[in-house]
């Protein structure tokens, strides 16, 4: 083996691996906001979008009320009332740091979507928290969902990231505003 192989395999190694939380959904989920693989500070709290800079919380707290003050149980209670459904497109992966960019993409392991989409069969709309889930989507899970995706609309989002800083958060709330209204059915 040579040496910049080795190296390779053996930061890879090194490398923890992290797992995914269970969807968010339930039947009445018209819509499913899909973010990669929740970050450090999300995984130790075991709770999506826990960074207290992360404007995921704060956006739908202005679209459907689940603001970031209110306890973790009704955020996501408000969000299944409202029709959206909440997962990770990654079940696991082997991850440097909380940044999508240190993800291994070679340890990449996507959840179950074709199972999830049967349990699910009223979720028309789904929407990408930022590039990197909608690009391991593509990668990872199209092409296994056979039939069931070609009534699917996808949209990608703004980043809710701290590390995505391109946009103001009044760009990415008139972005986001599509999630209410295909949740509502508009």
């Amino acid at each position: 083996m040579n040496d910049a192989l080795y190296m390779q395999l053996s930061s890879r190694a090194a490398m923890p691996y992290v797992h995914s939380f269970p969807p968010i959904a339930d039947a009445q989920a018209r819509v499913l906001i899909l973010g990669s693989m929740p970050g450090k500070i999300s995984l130790q709290a075991q709770q999506y979008y826990a960074h207290p800079r992360n404007a995921f919380w704060r956006l739908l707290g202005e679209l459907v009320g689940a603001r970031a003050e209110l306890p973790y149980a009704t955020r996501l209670q408000m969000l299944k009332s409202s029709g959206i459904a909440l997962w990770d497109v990654l079940q696991s992966c082997a991850r440097e740091g909380s940044l999508d960019s240190g993800i291994d993409d070679a340890s990449i392991i996507a959840n179950d979507f074709a199972s999830f989409h049967l349990a699910h069969p009223d979720i028309a709309h789904i929407f990408f928290n930022g590039a990197k889930a909608e690009a391991c989507y593509r990668k990872y899970v199209l092409a296994g969902l056979s039939n069931q995706s070609g009534a699917l609309q996808y949209q990608r989002l703004p980043s809710t990231s701290p590390a995505h800083a391109s946009l103001s958060y009044a760009q990415k709330l008139k972005a986001w505003e599509i999630v209410k209204l295909k949740a509502q059915g508009l």
